[in-house]
């Protein structure tokens, strides 16, 4: 009887597994119709100009400021490049900031730090003191053909570029540089 059985049932085994082999095999040619009519792309049938003209680009960081032509029109200030760590803000809004003061500005100007280290280029003229947070700051300033380096205090103002300078000369502040 057992015999009887696998014979019945083997027929059917062979039944299902052809069913499936041409499911599958149909499967494959649709899905390969597919992808071969998806990939027919530019006027010449170029596939690669479909997928490379759809595709997103590449994110490149090349660490310009982000909106400085705005920045420059509405404020006088130049901010070039950064890591992001030093940031134009707003001076009402916080008591730990960097502030610049110059004279050809009517307000301060004022730079949030974040993370152990920030660096940011940029050009505010006329600039005579800042006022440093908790981190340990640096600006680089220009007069001339010259470069000075001052450290600037934590928590407190620090005389730079005229009023550090014998001669009283306009300096540039061209770099800003934090640790923590």
């Amino acid at each position: 009887m057992q015999q009887h059985v696998e014979a019945a049932a083997k027929p059917r085994r062979r039944k299902f597994v052809a069913r499936t082999l041409v499911a599958a095999a149909a499967a494959g040619a649709l899905a390969w119709g597919l992808l071969a009519a998806g990939t027919q792309g530019g006027e010449h049938g170029d596939p690669v100009a479909t997928v490379a003209g759809e595709a997103p680009g590449y994110a490149v960081e090349d660490f310009d400021y982000p909106e400085a032509d705005r920045i420059l029109a509405e404020r006088g200030i130049v901010l070039k490049r950064g890591d992001g760590h030093i940031t134009l803000a707003d001076c009402a809004s916080g008591t730990d900031l960097l502030r610049v003061l110059a004279r050809r500005q009517e307000n301060p100007v004022c730079f949030r730090t974040v993370g152990s280290s920030g660096w940011l280029t940029l050009e505010i003229p006329a600039v005579y003191i800042v006022k440093g947070n908790d981190y340990t700051t640096q600006v680089d300033m220009t007069v001339g053909n010259e470069e000075k380096s001052f450290d600037i205090e934590k928590n407190s103002w620090t005389a730079v570029g005229e009023s550090a300078d014998e001669g009283g000369r306009d300096h540039l502040l061209v770099e800003i540089r934090t640790t923590k």
